[in-house]
């Protein structure tokens, strides 16, 4: 059973070493543990450091590329390498990477395919009372969208079985908690939380700016994900929404008429909810393409899913093979000299076949 640690950073040279210190190399269960950065366009020395501290595999992006990519990509780099579990933390010690044990327990049990560490944001002391409410409401959504229990949807301390990654597809660009979660719970993954502590604060958020920003970005992805997986839900309940607005603007307009009161001056109303009834109807039928697309895009994942166990397959025997020759041929190991004996034995012969 092999474990990688995978580690998005950003300019974390400073608390990238506290970090590593935390992570276990000795977990019951777990026969080889590795870590893995992700150098998302770093400027400050982050993989210097990396590799001075020992760490095993380092993923390189030329330029910024986002948290939601840089997930990803360590995902990838993860599956390749072979990893049974891969755990995901912080470059900024925001989480107890000495709880990764716990972490994993549910999934090395056979009872989970996610574990997500709860931060129990209530007993956080620097989230501001608003930042709070922002995260519990967040979360509730997550849990209604995904038909999940997760307490704590936007934690990226997390830990996902072989099965579970190579089902992961992040198509979000600015981060990867809240679409990874409604995707396994359309997947029917099963997701465990364990409640876990945060350490001190070590820099600002990069991905909260601003509570706009927050709500803008975190609301979009949820809506996007959950258009992906729920098509014709999504488009049947907002058109359904416009179609009863306009009804109920006609039926209005029709009991103001049974009152003996003339439609002259009450036109703007017809044609509103004319519009609207039509509008519905349109936006319920892109609903039902929508939900013929969302079939072959399930389709198209079964596929990738297929093609990536393939390809890890692929190149696990390949490597396998390039040991086993390599173990045949024994290009590593020098010829051995012969000993003095020997070389005598050969220079005298030498001398009497001259003479």
């Amino acid at each position: 059973m092999k474990l990688i640690v995978q580690i998005p950073c950003l300019n974390e040279a400073e608390t990238l070493p506290a970090t590593l210190a935390t992570i276990l190399r000795a977990i019951p269960g777990i026969a080889e543990i590795e870590i893995l950065i992700i150098d998302d366009g770093s400027t400050d020395g982050t993989v210097e450091v990396a590799r001075r501290l020992g760490v095993d595999h380092v993923v390189r992006h030329v330029g910024n590329k986002g948290l939601a990519e840089a997930f990803q990509n360590g995902i990838d780099a993860c599956l390749r390498l072979g990893a049974d579990i891969i755990v995901n933390t912080d470059g900024d010690n925001q989480y107890p990477q000495q709880e990764i044990p716990r972490l994993v327990a549910p999934i090395l049990a056979g009872r989970a395919d996610i574990t997500i560490g709860d931060r129990q944001t209530d007993r956080i002391a620097h989230f501001s009372p608003s930042k709070k409410a922002l995260q519990k409401l967040g979360s509730w959504v997550v849990r209604k969208g995904s038909g999940t229990t997760v307490p704590d949807a936007p934690s990226g301390f997390r830990a996902y079985s072989r099965e579970a990654a190579l089902r992961m597809n992040v198509v979000t660009r600015h981060s990867y908690t809240l679409e990874t979660i409604i995707q396994a719970g359309k997947k029917n993954l099963v997701i465990e939380s364990i409640a876990v502590t945060t350490n001190a604060v070590t820099r600002p958020s990069r991905l909260m700016r601003g509570t706009y920003d927050y709500i803008k970005k975190q609301g979009a992805t949820i809506v996007r994900i959950y258009a992906m997986y729920e098509p014709l839900k999504f488009f049947f309940l907002a058109g359904a929404a416009l179609f009863l607005v306009g009804v109920l603007l006609l039926l209005r307009v029709l009991a103001l008429k049974l009152l003996g009161q003339s439609l002259a001056s009450y036109l703007p109303s017809i044609i509103a909810g004319s519009v609207l009834m039509i509008l519905g109807m349109l936006i319920g039928l892109i609903g039902l393409v929508a939900d013929l697309i969302a079939s072959v895009r399930r389709l198209t994942e079964d596929i990738l899913y297929r093609v990536k166990k393939m390809e890890l397959l692929m190149e696990r025997d390949r490597g396998e093979r390039e040991q086993l020759l390599a173990s045949i041929l024994d290009f590593n190991e020098p010829p051995a000299a012969p000993d003095e004996g020997e070389a005598a034995r050969r220079r005298r012969e030498g001398r009497r076949s001259n003479v």
